[in-house]
């Protein structure tokens, strides 16, 4: 009977809670809760496709776009024919040049994406684009770092960075171990500022470490 009554008050504190919760945040944490397994699933254009949709209702949140803007480019990082993810780099530009403009103050999430979308314009040609784009890419990311040196995403992005280049030019396996150690237990101990603020990376951190054993 106790465990009956503690159960059914459980159920009645959560279903309050959800209740509190706006429009707005409760769509907002649907996607949000979908991030770290989009690469699985291979849902990011639909994600992107939500949280645009959710911008264009919320004006004047910057959250949104944020969130369209990091899926439209993870949607350019796993295009395959290189002619294409220019197009859609540049629309994740268009989308954090909208986060940026209405946040109004800089910001290391949004560095960490315009991070990731300098990297996205590399990756068609890195030979010929390294000097441009991945120097856009390695000041982004830096930048990002001396904002706040408690965001684990910066410090994912460069691990990924060490793991995928050839260990001839100081990257490879061995190289981005530190790496990703220090984004763990940055993301350990990360407190996002609200429920709905930028906290992905986890499953990739825990990803890229299972290659360590």
């Amino acid at each position: 009977m106790k465990k009956s009554i503690a159960w059914i008050l459980a159920l009645m504190i959560s279903t309050a809670g959800l209740a509190q919760q706006t429009p707005y945040e409760q769509a907002m944490k649907s996607n949000i809760d979908q991030l770290d397994s989009m690469m699985v699933k291979g849902n990011f254009l639909e994600l992107a496709h939500n949280f645009e949709r959710i911008a264009s209702v919320e004006k004047t949140r910057w959250l949104p776009y944020y969130y369209a803007a990091y899926c439209t480019v993870v949607n350019a990082y796993a295009e395959k024919d290189n002619d294409k993810k220019d197009a859609i780099a540049n629309q994740a530009t268009q989308l954090i040049l909208k986060a940026d403009s209405l946040l109004g103050k800089e910001s290391s999430e949004i560095d960490v994406i315009k991070s990731m979308i300098a990297t996205s314009h590399m990756m068609v040609d890195p030979p010929s684009r390294y000097m441009t784009y991945g120097q856009d890419a390695s000041e982004y990311i830096q930048k990002a770092e001396s904002l706040d040196s408690t965001n684990p995403r910066p410090v994912l992005l460069q691990a990924e960075s060490k793991f995928y280049t050839p260990e001839q030019f100081g990257g490879g396996k061995d190289a981005a171990k530190e790496y990703f150690d220090r984004a763990d237990s940055l993301d350990r101990n990360f407190k996002p500022e609200t429920d709905l603020s930028p906290n992905w990376g986890r499953s990739s951190i825990r990803y890229f470490l299972s290659q360590y054993k």
